[in-house]
C-alpha cells in the first residue's frame, strides 16, 4: 500500500497533498524509510584443500580464503586471529598492511602458540608481527604467545599442553557486506597444511551471538589466566560453539560422548524405517571412551565410517572387529623420504545423519580438537556445531574424496595407524 493510499485512509482530504508532499521529501532525501532495511540473514560457508591438486590456488584455498577476508576487512575494524602454527609471510604481509595502513588502521590481535616463534622450523612471522603490532595486549593491536610448553588456559597439573586453535574473527568486512564473521579451520597457516595434509574450514557471519562468543574466549585466551578458566558453551541459533580445555576425568565431561549420547541408530516414521549415518573424519583418534562409543554404536546398528591419520593400540583394536565401523587409515609416507611431511588427513568434523536428540536432524560439528585426551582436557581448542544440510553436504562430499585418496586406506593394520 502507499504512503498516499494510507493518508487518504486516516485523515481529511484536505490535507493529503500536504502530507503526501511533506513525506516525499523525507524519503527523497533519505530522512524517512518506507521499507527499512533487515537484519542479514546468518550465513555459512565452506572451504578445502586438496594437497594432491597440481593446482597451487586448490592447495592453497583456505590460506588464500583467510588473506582475501584480511585484504577487506574494514578501516578500524578489528581482526583477531588465534593459530598454534603460524609461518605464512603471505599471512603476515596482509595483516600488517591491514595494520600499518594509516586510512584502514584495523586493529589486529593474535594470539599464538609459543611453538609459533621457537619452533626450529618457524619462519619470520612472529617477528613481523613484533614489529607491527607490538607485544602489549593492553593495547588495540599486538601479538602474544602462550606460554613455552603450555596452553594458555590449561592447567599446568595435565601437563605439556599447546594452544592448538585455528580460527579467525573479523568484526566487519567489504565495508558492512560481513559482519562478525568467524572462520573456524581445522588448517595451521604452514606451508605442509597446504601441500600434505588435507584440511577444511567453514565462515560463518551475522552471528553476533556465536562471533562475541568467540571473542570472549579470544580476550580469555589473550589473558593467559589459566587458573580461573572453566570449559564453557554457547548455543547460537543454527550454530553452537564448545571452547577447551575442559576439566574432569570421566566420560561424563567428554564433550564428544555426550554428543554421541544423543544418537538413536533406527527409527520408524510413515516413510518406513530409517538408519542413522556417523561420519568422521580425524587426525588423532586416541580417546578410548569415544572410541569405544563409536563401536557401540556400530554394534547398535548406525553406520559408521571413520577416515583417521592416527589411532593407538587400545582405540584401533575397539574399532576392529567383524561388522565393525568402516575404518580408513591416510598417513602417506608418499615420497619416501621419512624427514618431509606425510600426507595425512588433519581435519577434524564429525558428521551426523539420522537421529539425534529426539529427532530427525543433519548436524556437523568440525573445529581444532582431535579425538585425544590433550584435545579435551589440556590443549586451548574451539569446536563449532552447524545445523546446516548445505555445509553437512560439503562437508560429506569432501570426505568422499578424502576416503577415496586415503593411504593406506582399509589396509590399516599397520604401525604407522597405531601409533
Amino acid at each position: 500500500m502507499t504512503v498516499r493510499r494510507v493518508l487518504e485512509r486516516a485523515v481529511p482530504a484536505v490535507l493529503v497533498r500536504f502530507l503526501s508532499t511533506v513525506i516525499a521529501g523525507l524519503v527523497g532525501a533519505g530522512l524517512l524509510l518506507v521499507n527499512p532495511p533487515q537484519a542479514a540473514a546468518v550465513s555459512s560457508s565452506s572451504v578445502f584443500n586438496n594437497p594432491l591438486s597440481s593446482v597451487g590456488s586448490e592447495r592453497t584455498a583456505i590460506r588464500d580464503h583467510v588473506v582475501g577476508l584480511i585484504k577487506k576487512a574494514d578501516p578500524k575494524s578489528t581482526i583477531r586471529l588465534s593459530m598454534y602454527q603460524l609461518w605464512s609471510a603471505t599471512v603476515a604481509r596482509a595483516l600488517t598492511e591491514a595494520h600499518d595502513d594509516p586510512v584502514r588502521a584495523v586493529n589486529v590481535q593474535v594470539v599464538l602458540d609459543e611453538g609459533s616463534a621457537s619452533n626450529p622450523v618457524a619462519d619470520d612471522t612472529y617477528a613481523t608481527l613484533k614489529a607491527s603490532l607490538g607485544t602489549d595486549t593492553s593495547r588495540s593491536s599486538f601479538v602474544t604467545l602462550c606460554p613455552k610448553g603450555k596452553s594458555c588456559l590449561g592447567d599446568p597439573a595435565r601437563g605439556s599442553s599447546v594452544s592448538h586453535n585455528k580460527f579467525v574473527l573479523f568484526s566487519s568486512v567489504g565495508v558492512g557486506t560481513l559482519r562478525d564473521v568467524v572462520v573456524q579451520t581445522s588448517s595451521n597457516l604452514t606451508p605442509s597444511s597446504y601441500d600434505k595434509y588435507w584440511n577444511s574450514a567453514t565462515t560463518v557471519s551475522e552471528n553476533s551471538t556465536l562471533h562475541d562468543a568467540y571473542v570472549t574466549y579470544f580476550r580469555k585466551l589473550a589473558a593467559k589466566k589459566w587458573s580461573s578458566w572453566t570449559y564453557s558453551s554457547t548455543s547460537a541459533g543454527t550454530h553452537k560453539a564448545y571452547f577447551f580445555p575442559r576439566a574432569g576425568n570421566s566420560k561424563a565431561s567428554d564433550t564428544i560422548v555426550g554428543v554421541l549420547d544423543n544418537v538413536r541408530c533406527s527409527w520408524s516414521d510413515s516413510a518406513g524405517t530409517h538408519r542413522t549415518r556417523i561420519r568422521l573424519a580425524m587426525f588423532t583418534l586416541t580417546r578410548q571412551a569415544v572410541a569405544d562409543k563409536f563401536a557401540a554404536l556400530r554394534r547398535a546398528g548406525c553406520s559408521v565410517d571413520i577416515v583417521y591419520s592416527n589411532t593407538d593400540a587400545g582405540t584401533w583394536r575397539a574399532l576392529h572387529f567383524t561388522g565393525g565401523p568402516d575404518m580408513r587409515c591416510y598417513d602417506h609416507d608418499h615420497d619416501g623420504n621419512g624427514s618431509t611431511p606425510r600426507r595425512v588427513v588433519h581435519s577434524k568434523y564429525l558428521l551426523i545423519d539420522g537421529w539425534y536428540a529426539g529427532r530427525p536432524d543433519k548436524v556437523l560439528w568440525t573445529g581444532s580438537p582431535n579425538y585425544s585426551t590433550r584435545g579435551l582436557r589440556a590443549n586451548d581448542e574451539a569446536l563449532m556445531k552447524i545445523n546446516d544440510d548445505a555445509t553437512l553436504a560439503a562437508y560429506a562430499n569432501n570426505l568422499d574424496a578424502v576416503r577415496r585418496a586415503a593411504v593406506p586406506g582399509a589396509a590399516d593394520n599397520v604401525a604407522v595407524c597405531k601409533s
